[in-house]
C-alpha cells in the first residue's frame, strides 16, 4: 500500500470515527428522537333523547326507574364512537354531557381517554369546552327541530317553553344552533347520530358531506323501530374512524353576520319578562327578536331569554 493509499484510508476511518461520535451524541442528548404526534383534538357533545333505545321521555328523566338503563346506552353510543377516533389517531377528545342537568353520563364508564364535562349551568350549555383548538366535532344521541314528525321527543332546547327559534330565517334544531358555535371557533361538525328525521335535518343545515348515522327510525314522538344493537355500536365506531380519516372535506357551518334571532315561545306571558332586556323587541304576542353581531353573545341572550321565560 502506498503512503498516498495510507492517508486516504487514515483520513476515512477518522471521518467516519467522528460521525459515530457524533451520532451518539447528539442521541445521548435526547435530539434524535421520533416525530411528535400533530395534535388532534375532537370535541363531543352528547344529548340523550337521539341515544338508541330512547323513545319516551321517562327514560330521560332521573325520577324514572328507566334512567339507569338509558345512561348505560348513553356511554355505550358514546364510547363507540370514542373508540373510532382513537384508532383514526384522535389524540385528545372532550365529552361535553349535553342533557337535563348534564350529569347523565356514567363518568366511571366513560372511555378513560377522554375528559368529560359534566354538570350544569356552563356558559355554552351543550357546547361547553369548545374553542379554535379543536379539529372537528361531534353530535351524538340529537333529536329533531320542536315540531317534527315523525321524530322521537322532538323539541328545541326548552319543551315547556319554545314553540321555535329562528336564526337569520332559518328554523333551528338544536344541532343548527350548537353546529354554528362551533363553526365560530372554525370547527366543522363531522357526524351527527339520532334518529332518521333528525339526520335529515342535520344533513339539510349542516351540509351534504355531514356523516348524519340513524341508531333508529322513529314511528311516533314516543316508538321507534330501534336498528340492532351490536351493528349500531360498529356502525358508531367505524362512521367515527370514517369520518375523521375525511377530516380535510369538512367545512365550518357558519352564517352571516348581524346575527337576527327570533324567539317563539308558547304563549305571550312566557315573551312578556323578556322585554325587560335592552334591545329586545316584541314581533307578536309571543314572538320576541334582537339583533347581534357576535354569534355567542347573541346565544347567551337567547339563552337569558328562555330562563326568564321558564320562570314566567
Amino acid at each position: 500500500m502506498s503512503i498516498g493509499q495510507k492517508n486516504i484510508l487514515g483520513t476515512g476511518l477518522i471521518s467516519l470515527l467522528l460521525i459515530i461520535c457524533l451520532a451518539i451524541s447528539v442521541q445521548a442528548q435526547g435530539k434524535i428522537t421520533t416525530p411528535a404526534k400533530k395534535p388532534l383534538k375532537v370535541f363531543i357533545s352528547v344529548d340523550m333523547e337521539g341515544i338508541w333505545g330512547v323513545v319516551h321521555g321517562n327514560q330521560c328523566s332521573a325520577e324514572s326507574p328507566e334512567y339507569q338503563l338509558a345512561r348505560k346506552w348513553m356511554v355505550e353510543d358514546t364510547n363507540a364512537v370514542l373508540s373510532g377516533l382513537f384508532e383514526a389517531g384522535a389524540t385528545e377528545v372532550v365529552v361535553n354531557d349535553s342533557h337535563g342537568s348534564m350529569r347523565n353520563i356514567i363518568a366511571s364508564e366513560l372511555d378513560p381517554r377522554a375528559s368529560l364535562i359534566s354538570g350544569s349551568p356552563k356558559p355554552l350549555s351543550m357546547m361547553e369546552g369548545i374553542d379554535s383548538s379543536f379539529q372537528a366535532c361531534i353530535f351524538v344521541g340529537y333529536h329533531a327541530r320542536a315540531g317534527s314528525a315523525p321524530a322521537i321527543l322532538d323539541h328545541t332546547i326548552s319543551g315547556a317553553v319554545i314553540y321555535s327559534i329562528k336564526i337569520n330565517g332559518i328554523e333551528m334544531p338544536e344541532l343548527g344552533i350548537n353546529g354554528a358555535i362551533a363553526g365560530y371557533h372554525q370547527v366543522p361538525v363531522i357526524m351527527l347520530t339520532g334518529d332518521n328525521e333528525t339526520c335529515r335535518q342535520a344533513k339539510e343545515i349542516l351540509g351534504s358531506d355531514l356523516l348524519a348515522l340513524p341508531v333508529k327510525e322513529a314511528v311516533g314522538r314516543f316508538a321507534a323501530r330501534n336498528f340492532p344493537r351490536e351493528k349500531v355500536l360498529a356502525d358508531l365506531k367505524e362512521g367515527a374512524k370514517r369520518a375523521l380519516s375525511s377530516l380535510e372535506k369538512f367545512k365550518p357551518y357558519q352564517l352571516k353576520p348581524p346575527y337576527q334571532f327570533e324567539v317563539n315561545f308558547h304563549n305571550s306571558n312566557q315573551a312578556e319578562s323578556g322585554l325587560l332586556v335592552p334591545g329586545v323587541k316584541r314581533m307578536a304576542p309571543r314572538t320576541l327578536s334582537f339583533s347581534t353581531q357576535d354569534y355567542l353573545e347573541g346565544f347567551k341572550l337567547l339563552r337569558a331569554l328562555i330562563s326568564l321565560a321558564s320562570g314566567s
